[in-house]
């Protein structure tokens, strides 16, 4: 079975993959850069953590062309949810399991990794955000593709403080979720990898810098937080974050 590890930029997206990743594999599950020189789909697939990219109708069917071969595993992506990705899902072809934060913090993050990216001379995705408008505009798109995955009945979803802070009743319920025995030592031994103190190391593909809870409120000024909290007040109230 494909089982997408879906979030949003900066939610510790590269962390809850390779928990999700690695929880498979230790049950039995295929390693996804396998499925990735395996089946040839390098052109669809990042070299870091097989990121999917948009879920269009050629990327998805090449994707779970394994399987049908009677593999599981896990791929990556940051996109909205299409029509077909909800209807694999609908009817059990796909899992998966999404994971979020606090968009103002997620912001934060995006727009500071922007800033170590151009001083670097590299351009990758945030790199894009020279200022706090067009990091907010980048946030808005993620919190309306946040709440496309968040109605999906059939997701998981997972908030990135709670992973932080109550990792082992998180990591147990991701396990169930993926069919995995929490209970056996391969498993317990992954869950135990990924304990939040492990994850603040350098580990490869992690993405995993500082995430402080809260962190925007003492780095953004006044008027920066009355337009964070006004821009995202429904979302930040239907997910339970305090302004």
């Amino acid at each position: 079975m494909l089982i997408l590890s879906v979030g949003m930029p900066r939610a510790g997206s590269g962390w809850y993959y390779n928990l999700m990743h690695d929880l498979v594999v230790a049950a039995g599950g295929t390693d996804a850069r396998q499925i990735r020189s395996r089946y040839h789909l390098e052109s669809i697939l990042t070299e870091v953590n097989c990121n999917l990219g948009a879920l269009t109708p050629r990327r998805l069917l090449l994707s779970l062309l394994p399987s049908v071969f009677g593999h599981t595993y896990v791929l990556k992506a940051h996109a909205a949810p299409t029509l077909l990705a909800k209807w694999l899902l609908r009817w059990g072809w796909m899992k998966a399991a999404y994971i979020y934060r606090d968009p103002r913090d997620a912001l934060l993050s995006a727009y500071e990794n922007g800033q170590r990216a151009r001083k670097r001379g590299n351009r990758n995705a945030f790199a894009e955000l020279i200022d706090f408008e067009h990091a907010l505009r980048f946030m808005r798109q993620y919190v309306a593709i946040s709440e496309q995955w968040l109605a999906i009945p059939w997701v998981l979803s997972t908030r990135y403080e709670d992973l932080l802070e109550e990792y082992p009743i998180e990591a147990n319920r991701l396990a169930h979720f993926l069919g995995v025995d929490a209970a056996k030592a391969p498993i317990q031994a992954v869950i135990e990898r990924y304990q939040p103190r492990s994850a603040r190391k350098d580990q490869i593909g992690l993405h995993f810098r500082q995430g402080k809870v809260g962190r925007h409120r003492q780095v953004f000024g006044e008027r920066e937080l009355e337009i964070l909290n006004q821009t995202f007040a429904p979302y930040l109230r239907a997910r339970g974050y305090s302004t």
